[in-house]
């Protein structure tokens, strides 16, 4: 299943409208915070698809029965782009577990790359909530390796799987290669994707934006 929230009229696409702006952009701050809003916005959003139990709260007149999520998500993002939005994510998850996945394109003087997976932290995923984000979904040949990476940590009971920005081509990539208990959720898709597998009109990089030019 595939959620687009910026389809919808919604404050959302105001933050949307400022991450893809190239003037707002020099504001790196701004940039962080925006996609911090967005992952909360995603972490609402996803919440309301989780299991909840009944709780008795004590009030200083009584008792009040809420109810309340039973197991907190384990959140997982691949860096470093991921960071702002997994922290948002985390702001409403506050006490879920975290994982954290260091992969990077390898490019060659052919203009192909390949995906590497360098390290990995993660506690045990074994029948928990797994949500992975990153800012951007391209080709989704990241996103699929990290979340076989994160398979050795055990098989999830769901996967939400979250992006701001995704091109056509890597959703369909991540439907086809993604098993069918994981959700994607994405701000906006794009239709275009370069030959550098940058998406268009994206917004270019969100590691860069977020944290300055990397060597």
């Amino acid at each position: 299943m595939v959620h687009i929230l910026g389809a919808n009229n919604s404050l959302f696409n105001q933050y949307i409208s400022e991450i893809r702006d190239e003037k707002t952009q020099k504001d790196s701050m701004r940039f962080r915070r925006n996609m911090e809003r967005m992952g909360e916005i995603m972490a609402y959003e996803i919440s309301k698809t989780l299991i909840y139990e009944t709780v008795e709260i004590t009030t200083p007149l009584g008792i009040a029965n809420i109810p309340l999520i039973k197991d907190q998500p384990v959140i997982a993002t691949i860096l470093r782009a991921g960071l702002p939005l997994h922290q948002g994510i985390l702001n409403y998850f506050d006490s879920g577990h975290n994982a954290f996945v260091s992969a990077y394109r390898k490019h060659h003087k052919d203009g192909t790359f390949d995906i590497n997976v360098e390290y990995l932290s993660s506690p045990d995923l074994t029948d928990k909530v797994l949500i992975l984000c990153d800012p951007m979904l391209a080709t989704g040949a990241s996103m699929v390796l990290t979340y076989k990476a994160l398979m050795q940590r055990g098989k999830p009971r769901h996967t939400h799987v979250v992006s701001v920005i995704a091109s056509l081509e890597g959703v369909e990539y991540a439907k086809k290669y993604l098993p069918e208990n994981v959700t994607l959720w994405c701000g906006a898709v794009d239709d275009e994707l370069t030959a550098h597998s940058y998406i268009v009109p994206g917004l270019g990089d969100a590691g860069d934006l977020s944290y300055g030019t990397k060597i």
